[in-house]
């Protein structure tokens, strides 16, 4: 079975912080990506901020994006992988959390993404089904 490391998507990168949602939501579009995890000064994961956090807690709450900062919007312990943990264990935590990402960590060090399609590519084709069906469902 495939582990994190074998399907993630290597090289990061974080927003900071104290960046605005400006800056986070043109680094997002300049990636291609849809989530990019918080760091902290202390270079530590503080969380996750999705493209979907931009539009609905800033823009549709009426918030200033460029007052408001990545960091204002990250939300309790950012949900995590170890890098050799399995697919099963990626679809585990993916389903348990439902979260459609997860940063990838190698001991304190944040080496990758894994999604969910990357994990839908891995795993046999009645547990793609059944997570993605856990991810859809309240």
């Amino acid at each position: 079975m495939p582990t994190a490391r074998d399907i993630m998507s290597p090289g990061t990168e974080c927003i900071g912080a104290e960046d605005n949602v400006i800056e986070a939501a043109r680094r997002i579009t300049s990636l291609g990506v849809g989530a990019l995890p918080i760091c902290g000064t202390d270079n530590k994961l503080k969380g996750m901020l999705t493209d979907r956090d931009i539009v609905v807690k800033v823009l549709g709450a009426g918030k200033d994006p460029e007052k408001t900062t990545a960091g204002e919007l990250a939300q309790g312990e950012a949900v995590t992988i170890g890098a050799d943990d399995g697919a099963e264990e990626i679809f585990a935590t993916m389903a348990h959390h439902k979260v459609r990402r997860l940063p990838v960590i190698d001991g304190h060090d944040l080496v990758g993404m894994v999604a969910l399609a990357d994990v839908a590519r891995a795993l046999p084709d009645p547990q793609a089904g059944d997570l993605l069906e856990a991810l859809s469902t309240d």
